[in-house]
């Protein structure tokens, strides 16, 4: 969908609840506050790197052998080439690189790669369709990820012919938050607008809402995709919205639009 540009006062007073990791979420948070929302920090995800262990480093050093390298989030991407700093000053030739998701690419090509990524879209779904992805056979491919979560890309590639190798750099996990906490961000915040750009973001601000007064379910709330906005009106929530892209700019846009149609008595889900 085509999202206007924000005005500069347009979230003015507007109470939005941030729940993605940092760094990223404060700097979303500054975003809302240019635009004039009161917005408040309460990431719902943490990230932790994994150890080194033999076989990673047994895959890292035998990267050369891989044809495909796919990195499915920005932080992943970060993880991955610290590690290629450190064992491949020179990065192999005639390796095909991706990110799922401008965000992911963008990363990559920082470090001086030409990453593939969807044309449009973010997800693994998006990236699947991409031409050179299509068949493998018998081709190597490292995809870098976290230590658990959705195993599309590698059922999908390997069923395409693919040696897949799944390499996890790090863990998730949501955070020990005391009760007094969660009232504060849930009961006395109050949000109109909730950001949840995972599935497992969602599942854990369903499971810390469970005993709060506050009506989560009558927030707006954003979600990267068609899956998370399915799994999110299944779980009660009435205005779930897919931004037009991940970009802090677009997210900010779709609270504006979301909270705008609110007002407007829509309340229209998109």
């Amino acid at each position: 969908m085509v999202i206007p540009r924000t005005d500069p006062t347009s979230l003015a007073g507007r109470r939005v609840l941030i729940c993605r990791p940092e760094p990223e979420a404060s700097r979303l948070a500054r975003q809302f506050q240019v635009a004039g929302a009161e917005a408040l920090v309460f990431p719902l995800l943490e990230r932790e790197p994994l150890a080194e262990t033999p076989e990673r480093r047994s895959t890292i050093l035998s990267l050369d052998e891989f044809t495909h390298i796919i990195a499915v989030s920005p932080y992943a991407a970060r993880l991955l080439l610290e590690e290629l700093d450190i064992w491949w000053p020179q990065l192999p030739m005639g390796l095909n690189w991706y990110g799922v998701g401008a965000g992911t690419a963008k990363v990559l090509a920082e470090h001086g790669l030409k990453p593939r990524k969807p044309e449009e879209g973010w997800t693994s779904e998006a990236l699947l369709k991409l031409p050179s992805l299509a068949e493998l056979n018998g081709e190597r491919v490292l995809v870098a990820r976290g230590e658990e979560g959705r195993e599309l890309i590698r059922k999908t590639l390997e069923a395409r012919g693919a040696r897949v190798t799944p390499m996890p750099l790090y863990r998730r996990f949501c955070p020990d938050y005391s009760a007094t906490q969660v009232q504060r961000a849930l009961d006395q915040f109050a949000p109109e607008a909730i950001i949840a750009l995972s599935g497992e973001t969602l599942n854990n601000l369903i499971a810390l809402s469970a005993n709060c007064s506050h009506n989560l379910y009558d927030s707006s709330v954003i979600v990267p995709a068609r899956r998370i906005a399915d799994q999110a009106r299944a779980a009660g929530f009435n205005a779930p919205c897919i931004p037009g892209s991940l970009a802090d700019k677009d997210i900010v846009a779709a609270v504006t639009e979301q909270l705008a149609g609110q007002d407007g008595g829509s309340g229209k889900a998109k």
